[in-house]
């Protein structure tokens, strides 16, 4: 089963996500970004341009022919999550679970302090629980969060 880790506390949601997804690149690791709302996904995309002008994020869509050259790899459909390439790590980013959550070490999960994104995290974190995954939560300090 996978490890969960659910970090809560986020004053903006994407942009603790950059964060947290630029933390991951500069550790090693590859990254899948998982979301089915279009606009939320190209929100982040966007957000990973310009959120540090400092940095760069190697990201790209699934489907972009640069995909085998990006740290990041944005999915927005359950069919294309399933065919995606092993990366062991992957930042949900909806407000459902995502398919095939076994098939991952760890799932991040940032959650802000809106009611709305609160109640999904509930949801997603039961649901998690109840299939047997290793769920931990982490409170956010001054938006940054190792898990």
């Amino acid at each position: 089963m996978s490890r969960v880790d659910f970090a809560y506390g986020a004053a903006h949601r994407l942009r603790a996500a950059c964060r947290t997804t630029a933390r991951h690149v500069q550790a090693g690791h590859r990254l899948l970004v998982y979301c089915t709302d279009p606009r939320r996904l190209k929100r982040f995309d966007s957000l990973l341009w310009d959120f540090d002008p400092a940095s760069f994020i190697p990201h790209a869509r699934l489907d972009d022919p640069l995909a085998d050259q990006a740290d990041v790899l944005l999915v927005s459909d359950a069919a294309a999550l399933a065919d995606a390439p092993a990366t062991g790590w992957l930042l949900n980013l909806d407000l459902a679970c995502p398919p095939g959550a076994e098939q991952f070490a760890r799932i991040l999960e940032i959650v802000s302090g809106h009611e709305a994104d609160l109640q999904a995290a509930r949801s997603r974190w039961a649901h998690y629980r109840d299939a047997g995954h290793d769920v931990r939560g982490h409170q956010l300090s001054q938006g940054t969060w190792e898990p």
